[in-house]
């Protein structure tokens, strides 16, 4: 038997990530860990897409108040965007 510890090895990311990507989509852990694999794998822009999910997810926790959640959310994006430096976004993308 497949256990969540195994879909979440095998697509490359961490526990955290793949519960982040959980919140966003309101998924199963399972079905959130099927989705990034399904992002870094196949989709050009999915180290991107993830990102941002990350990201609302962030914003999301700020407007409810939950600051501790959302200081958890961060470490969860720099960790990201430091193993998927592809997700980086460009400078010039950058809101000033």
């Amino acid at each position: 038997m497949i256990t969540i510890e195994d879909c979440i090895a095998m697509c490359g990311l961490t526990e955290e990530e793949i519960l982040a990507i959980a919140e966003h989509e309101h998924v199963p852990e399972v079905a959130a860990a099927g989705l990034a694999e399904y992002l870094l794998e196949r989709d050009d822009h999915g180290a991107e897409k993830i990102r941002d999910m990350i990201v609302d997810d962030i914003r999301r926790a700020v407007e409810r108040g939950d600051t501790a959640h959302a200081r958890d959310l961060y470490q969860v994006l720099r960790h990201f965007v430091e193993t998927h430096p592809e997700a980086e976004e460009p400078v010039e993308a950058r809101s000033v």
